[in-house]
């Protein structure tokens, strides 16, 4: 494959590293500031082209795959390009932050040849998948899925797009509380309603949105879901299920508990890249959408089960705003 990377920051760096160490030739970079792609060219692609222009680099280069990794208020743009270009996208989460970009990004990938990939990294962690097997023939009568972790004010002045409505999209439910969203609706179903309420305990004079939200979607499985940045330390994040037959399932990344009891088969531990909260899925996530394209398989976290996340966060956001039961679009 040749493949071609969109923002080298943090999470692009660590795309970087993973296409090279896959075997795959990086023929182009692009960055707004060049520095981070010459640094990434010269560690791990040594023969790629580097653009400030994605449109350019996308004509010049004609990769096989794009990775999109720029900041949130990009990511719908350079998808619908893209894939108009029918060129294969793995866009970094979130897919989108507005209604009207789901739409149009569902559009997009209908009418291309190409494939789209959503990198939720953390449904490829033994546990999670331990999960969701063992899941398939029970009955979860409710859950409650739990981000607590710490980001301060350096954190939030790292880039100039963080904190802010129009580019972050939201605070700490779509940035940093996302992916365990994700997993809690992937075990319990999709809700079709939601109530929230959000607010700003630490950050008032920094940044524009939330960064703690609590919501309760109902739903045939009904879910609580807390996500707040205000902790003095990052916490393991968690999802806790209630069976029918009485049973608990604690759902943490590197182990699941049955009743409080580690299940051996669940435990994995493997080291992260990047950041420690990234965990260590996106090797597998990426192997898996370079294989579903040379085999033509479907890619399973395509457009539409990217969206289902963030038609519940737009819908949280909304009910917090207006303080009201807000039906999941």
């Amino acid at each position: 494959m040749r493949s071609a990377i969109i923002g080298l920051g943090v999470i692009g760096k660590v795309h970087a590293a993973l296409v090279s160490a896959g075997g795959n030739e990086i023929v182009a970079l692009c960055d707004t500031d060049e520095a981070r792609a010459l640094y990434a060219k010269e560690t791990w692609a040594k023969d790629a082209d580097i653009y400030t222009d994605y449109k350019v680099m996308l004509e010049k280069a004609k990769p096989d795959v794009v990775h999109i990794c720029t900041p949130h208020y990009l990511h719908a743009d350079m998808v619908v390009y893209a894939l108009g270009q029918n060129v294969n996208v793995l866009c970094e989460k979130p897919l989108c932050i507005r209604h009207e970009e789901i739409d149009r990004i569902l559009a997009a990938e209908k009418a291309s040849s190409a494939m789209l990939g959503v990198c939720h990294q953390n449904r490829y962690l033994a546990s999670n998948r331990f999960a969701k097997d063992y899941l398939k023939d029970k009955k979860i009568l409710a859950a409650h899925g739990s981000v607590v972790w710490h980001r301060d004010a350096a954190y939030y002045a790292s880039d100039a797009w963080r904190g802010k409505w129009a580019t972050e999209g939201g605070g700490s439910l779509i940035n940093q509380a996302l992916h365990t969203l994700d997993l809690t609706m992937w075990f319990s179903g999709d809700p079709e309603s939601v109530i929230s309420t959000a607010s700003n305990l630490t950050m008032k004079n920094e940044i524009e949105v939330e960064d703690t939200i609590f919501a309760r979607f109902e739903g045939n499985v009904p879910f609580t879901f807390l996500g707040t940045n205000t902790s003095m330390a990052d916490m393991p994040v968690e999802v806790s299920l209630h069976l029918s037959d009485h049973t608990v399932m604690t759902v943490l990344p590197s182990t699941v508990l049955i009743n409080g009891v580690p299940v051996p088969s669940a435990t994995a531990r493997k080291p992260s890249y990047g950041k420690e909260c990234y965990g260590s899925g996106h090797e597998a996530l990426i192997a898996d959408f370079y294989g579903c394209i040379r085999e033509g398989r479907r890619f399973p976290i395509d457009g539409h089960e990217g969206a289902r996340v963030i038609r519940l966060i737009l819908a949280a956001y909304e009910s917090a705003s207006t303080n009201k039961q807000v039906k999941i679009k």
